[in-house]
């Protein structure tokens, strides 16, 4: 009896800290991710995430932010300009937005991420790719929404969408800021599932407001 009670007792811990060793390491990278700035910045981050999810396995998380630092990555190239490369960047971020979704279906949280994806693959040419990206992104977003009606970062994408979208084609920035505003309010309330859940977003939103006119 002593000898089972020794046993459980030892795989309990090697459990326990197994999981503190996870937590440990996502917590480090995703503040790396936070504080990256570059492209190689991003690149790297998303490397290291990769190769934690190849590790783990089961984790949806790893892949997930990967993904997310691609993404990021993609939209650092597009603000400068370096439209070309982003079919490339999106395509890395596919990748490893779809181990995510094998390990983890019907999440909001990953179709919030193949929303952005068919974004960044939009912007390369918005007139020829509106109806396929565009579309496509709007369908993963509405998808998201059924999943998780409360999450602000559907709302900030909601909110950048109709900011950046030219008034004849339904686009209004006064609405994008309101947009924006519920969003935030969003953020104020929203509960993530854990401290390694997606939090990103609130500092855009409150970009915007404090930008308006």
């Amino acid at each position: 009896m002593k000898k089972l009670v020794l046993i459980m007792f030892v795989v309990c811990s090697v459990s326990i800290f197994a999981q503190t060793a996870f937590e440990k390491v996502m917590s480090e990278k995703i503040e790396k991710l936070e504080q990256s700035k570059t492209a190689e910045d991003f690149t790297a981050v998303s490397n290291d995430f990769v190769r934690i999810g190849d590790k783990e396995k089961t984790e949806w998380l790893p892949y997930y932010y990967a993904a997310h630092a691609m993404i990021e990555k993609g939209r650092s190239l597009m603000r400068a300009g370096k439209l070309s490369e982003l079919d490339a960047v999106a395509a890395e971020a596919q990748t490893s937005l779809d181990k995510a979704y094998s390990l983890s279906k019907d999440n909001a949280e990953i179709l919030i991420l193949q929303k952005m994806i068919h974004g960044l693959k939009m912007m390369v040419d918005p007139q020829a790719r509106f109806m396929s990206e565009g579309m496509l992104g709007a369908d993963a977003l509405g998808k998201a929404e059924k999943l998780d009606s409360g999450n602000p970062r559907i709302t900030l994408l909601k909110a950048e969408d109709t900011y950046y979208t030219p008034e004849q084609f339904g686009g209004s920035k006064t609405k994008g800021l309101e947009l924006f505003q519920k969003s935030l309010d969003q953020f104020k309330v929203y509960q993530s599932k854990s401290a390694l859940h997606p939090t990103w977003g609130k500092g855009e939103a409150e970009y915007f407001l404090a930008s308006k006119p």
